[in-house]
């Protein structure tokens, strides 16, 4: 009876008017008032700043800067070996496993389509048909720069309007079709193993999605799907090449990153399972190759 009430309550919530008002917010120098939101905050969701680069509050200038704080350099170190995919981010899984042909598996009883988490592009979706997925929640207080699972040269950008619908398990599990509802950034690489996706969500109160090539892709919001190609985009002709462990992105405020994978390319870690805690840097996936072939690839556990 509580969860309903919440969810009817949520669909009158004005989402997109108080994201933008609180990203406006976030991004202004309050001094005393700044350093004591972002004190609170520390507080309240429990984040350890020894796992900073700075843990003093005093220099951040605005909450945003505190928000996408970077990690000490020494605390994860990322594998080198080609042939294992690392988690992009830190954050709890929310679902993994195969895609059943056009499908992704989203709750218990909530599956949602591919084709349309990719925007309708058909070409792409058929890549990625009966491959891999997994789909990693970032709470308000994870690390929230996003990270290469692997090498890889970026092919295709697609910024795609949506809902501002939030994320945790609430509505995952009580709103249908929400990954492809919601405000998302794709980003689809060429890498040693064939295409893999990398699609940031947007959700509520999630003041901007940024690129480290692009920067700022959203706000504005402007209500159309927009694309970029690499090369010979209308931006730029270069070739944009990032390494395993590199930034690629990251979220102002708590979202959500899926990764995409072909079928028969790789083999999901055998013991993650839905609600693992994970860490940039953990490994996530192995490139199948003639040694590892036979082994059996991960099925998903229906929770």
């Amino acid at each position: 009876m509580l969860d309903r009430l919440k969810l009817i309550l949520y669909r009158f919530f004005p989402k997109k008017v108080m994201t933008e008002l609180l990203g406006w917010g976030a991004n202004k120098q309050g001094g005393w008032l700044t350093k004591a939101v972002i004190d609170a905050f520390i507080w309240y969701y429990k984040i350890d700043m020894g796992e900073a680069k700075y843990p003093d509050t005093s220099i951040y200038l605005t909450f945003n800067d505190f928000f996408i704080r970077q990690l000490r350099d020494d605390l994860y170190l990322t594998d080198t070996d080609p042939r294992l995919l690392s988690f992009p981010v830190n954050g709890r899984i929310s679902q993994l496993g195969s895609i059943q042909g056009d499908k992704l598996f989203q709750a218990k009883g909530q599956t949602y389509s591919l084709l349309a988490l990719l925007a309708g592009n058909s070409s792409m979706t058929s890549l990625f048909q009966n491959g891999e997925f997994i789909t990693t929640y970032l709470a308000p207080g994870d690390y929230h720069r996003v990270h290469m699972p692997c090498s890889g040269s970026l092919r295709t950008m697609i910024y795609v309007p949506g809902e501002l619908y939030s994320l945790n398990s609430l509505m995952v599990k009580k709103i249908p079709n929400l990954f492809a509802r919601n405000e998302r950034v794709i980003c689809c690489f060429d890498t040693n193993f064939g295409e893999m996706v990398q699609i940031l969500v947007g959700s509520s109160i999630v003041g901007s999605i940024q690129t480290s090539w692009l920067g700022t892709i959203t706000p504005p919001r402007e209500g159309i799907i927009k694309y970029w190609n690499w090369p010979n985009t209308h931006q730029t002709s270069d070739q944009i090449v990032l390494l395993k462990g590199e930034e690629m992105g990251c979220f102002k405020f708590g979202s959500t990153v899926i990764n995409l994978f072909p079928p028969r390319k790789v083999k999901i870690v055998a013991n993650l399972i839905p609600g693992s805690q994970v860490r940039f840097g953990q490994p996530m996936a192995q490139v199948i190759t003639e040694d590892n072939q036979e082994e059996d690839c991960y099925k998903p556990i229906m929770r």
